[in-house]
């Protein structure tokens, strides 16, 4: 009989309490990997850390903890068609997309173990942390790479701030900036078939377009054909999101010949607002008098001196501005009109709804509204990423009849 996961995880302790739970992910990820040939890369990992929760340890420890029923809102497909890593992972948006396709994550990484803990409540599994500490040798082989690499350096935000506190930026940016050449190194080791990257559209003009050259000189220079669009995640949930698009097929195996196109956006954005509002909220989530007059006054000062800063009073039958991982302070960017009161914030839920996410996606209960605006906020369109990837597979699983896939 399979043993649930939720059971399991109590059996097993699996509860993120801090920052680079490292035996955690070890644990999760062999689970995840019994029977497709990628547990040998944690199971010495995983062994070591049940030998101190386990009184009795097994040879092998886990026989009669497998198989395991998923009892997840997101299980693995069972009959994967490819296999995926997950970097820079958030809270899952790149793994669902492709999960959807009939993908298998063979491992994932992000840092912030408050993500780590709404990753794990969908998913089952654990990230790995910093990526910068994780040798690209002991990541599974595998067909596809996704990550949507840290954006701040290169946002038109992030960039007048750092400017502002005298900081560099870019790749320039110690801390962030350089995470691009984690996953060019990792790239260069396990050379998947293809890879898809996400990041904010103004890395295209960033240091008048040195930081992208270099970006897709590097990716070139990998043995990769490389294809960029600006995409707009308006066109799958009522949000103007415009985000850049790099995708690259390895040359080894598709002489760049490979037949790959962007989904083609409809002309009009097929939801509005209204679609994603939840029908009662709490009163916590409407603004307080002073912090409305506030706002009220900084659009007005603003305004006078020619600036375009303001908050945004969405339209019922429009879309939003884009939701920033900043929502959590004021809510401002995207503000719901109340008759005979002051306007509200977005609940989480709705939050999640704007970026595509399905009702069953999981906010678990021990993660703050602030921490859930931030997540969501970092996060990608979902369906967005869904329509992308199902044109990398289809070049992928075309070719999969004369290359043997890594399945």
């Amino acid at each position: 009989m399979p043993v649930k996961y939720s059971d399991l995880k109590k059996k097993l302790k699996i509860d993120i309490k801090k920052p680079e739970q490292t035996e955690l992910a070890y644990l999760t990820h062999f689970l995840h990997g019994a029977g497709n040939g990628t547990s040998k890369y944690y199971q010495a990992g995983a062994t070591q850390y049940a030998e101190t929760i386990l009184d009795m340890v097994a040879e092998p420890w886990y026989q009669g903890y497998l198989p395991i029923k998923w009892d997840i809102p997101f299980p693995p497909p069972e009959n994967p068609k490819f296999k995926f890593i997950d970097l820079f992972a958030g809270i899952g948006g790149f793994r669902m997309a492709f999960q959807n396709l009939g993908g298998k994550c063979v491992f994932t990484s992000e840092w912030n173990h408050y993500a780590q803990k709404t990753y794990e409540a969908n998913f089952g599994e654990v990230p790995f942390g910093d990526i910068t500490k994780i040798d690209e040798k002991e990541i599974p082989d595998h067909d596809i790479l996704v990550g949507g690499f840290p954006c701040q350096p290169f946002s038109i935000a992030g960039v007048s701030k750092k400017n502002a506190l005298g900081r560099t930026h870019g790749f320039l940016d110690e801390t962030q900036g350089t995470l691009f050449f984690d996953i060019a190194r990792i790239i260069n080791e396990k050379r998947p078939k293809a890879f898809l990257l996400e990041n904010v559209k103004n890395l295209v003009s960033h240091d008048k377009g040195k930081t992208f050259k270099v970006i897709s000189e590097t990716l070139r220079e990998l043995g990769y054909t490389i294809h960029y669009r600006v995409l707009d995640g308006k066109y799958y949930a009522p949000q103007h999101r415009e985000r850049i698009i790099i995708v690259g097929f390895n040359k080894d195996i598709f002489l760049g010949n490979e037949e790959f196109t962007f989904p083609e956006m409809p002309d009009n954005p097929p939801m509005v607002i209204e679609d994603i509002l939840e029908k009662e909220v709490d009163d916590k989530y409407t603004l307080t008098d002073n912090l409305w007059e506030y706002l009220q006054k900084y659009a007005l000062k603003h305004k006078a001196a020619g600036n375009g800063f303001g908050f945004g009073l969405v339209k019922f039958d429009g879309i939003s501005r884009t939701l920033s991982a900043r929502y959590y302070k004021d809510g401002s960017e995207i503000l719901i009109p109340q008759e005979g009161k002051n306007p509200r914030r977005l609940t989480p839920r709705e939050c999640a709804r704007l970026q595509g996410y399905p009702e069953n996606f999981v906010i678990p209960s021990y993660v703050s509204d602030t921490q859930a605006y931030k997540q969501f906020g970092n996060s990608v369109v979902m369906p967005l990423m869904e329509d992308v990837g199902r044109s990398i597979t289809q070049v992928l699983l075309k070719k999969n009849k004369h290359v043997k896939s890594v399945i």
